[in-house]
């Protein structure tokens, strides 16, 4: 064993900070939740990171599983006290949403989330309707994410299998970091109805469509495009950020005080524990460094 990692397991590279990566890179794609706020309030040092970045030549694309579109996002950013200097664009999963349902014209839909998503669906040419009418169910996250688990939906979500109904999972997160508490998301529900067998449609990381979005974007804001290669992704989910990134071919930069940080110790900003985030990487593909929190 050395320094607390077991024999055949390696743990990522620790680096100093994003200084250390950013001049191999023409884009950065970073998560949102858990690396450049925590749902209460922002992470100054990571948007002060990646507004140095921009400085250097890189462009930022945020890009998150929120089920809300784009425009919703930067309300919030400039709420939290996120700096428009910290980033080119957003792509969220509710833009890759939006663009799904958009092949549905006239589609009867039953929202199943809270009321604070409903605008996700403005503009848009569907028939909101209840569950027993609906032919799919676009899920944006739990009613009420405080204190509801899947569990308190095995029954609605057996129904909605027995109906045939096709599930459209606006938010792939099982979940998210808010303030010092982890919450489900629509993902988790999304888990539970594909495991009953029920066909899903997932519109977030770490599935292709919003890389490419993402990608397209970057095309919009960098005219000079972006070489091969030369592709970050920042995150600090394991599932999400580090294999949605190695499945479109970039590079990762993993945040260990996130949504992992209980299990790798890694609370506040704290060192990770050196075995448990071998033992996180175990059998998956590793990022290029780990951080415990996003800093230039």
């Amino acid at each position: 064993m050395v320094d607390g990692v077991k024999s055949g397991l390696v743990a990522p590279r620790r680096v100093s900070g994003l200084s250390e990566l950013a001049g191999d890179y023409d884009l950065i794609l970073c998560d949102i939740w858990g690396v450049v706020h925590n749902g209460v309030h922002a992470f100054q040092p990571a948007c002060a990171a990646l507004s140095h970045a921009r400085a250097k030549g890189a462009s930022v694309i945020l890009v998150s599983n929120a089920p809300r579109p784009s425009s919703f996002i930067i309300t919030m950013l400039d709420r939290l006290g996120v700096p428009r200097s910290a980033y080119d664009a957003i792509v969220t999963s509710g833009d890759v949403t939006r663009a799904v349902l958009a092949r549905h014209p006239g589609g009867r839909m039953f929202h199943l989330g809270p009321p604070r998503d409903i605008g996700t669906f403005d503009g848009l040419d569907l028939v909101q309707a209840g569950m027993d009418d609906a032919e799919m169910v676009v899920c944006t996250g739990l009613l009420d994410d405080e204190v509801e688990t899947p569990d308190d939906y095995v029954d609605r979500l057996a129904a909605m299998k027995a109906r045939g109904m096709l599930f459209v999972c606006a938010n792939p997160d099982l979940v998210v970091e808010r303030g010092s508490k982890l919450i489900y998301c629509a993902g988790a529900l999304a888990k539970v109805y594909e495991e009953m067998g029920g066909e899903t449609i997932y519109c977030g990381k770490p599935h292709k469509p919003i890389y490419d979005e993402a990608l397209r974007q970057a095309a919009a804001v960098r005219p000079e495009g972006v070489r091969e290669g030369k592709v970050l992704c920042i995150g600090d989910a394991l599932r999400t950020d580090i294999i949605g990134a190695t499945a479109a071919g970039f590079d990762s930069l993993f945040i260990a005080s996130g949504i992992h940080a209980a299990e790798l110790n890694a609370h506040e900003g704290s060192e990770p524990d050196a075995a448990a985030l071998a033992n996180l990487f175990s059998g998956h593909a590793h990022p290029r460094g780990v951080m415990p929190r996003l800093a230039w």
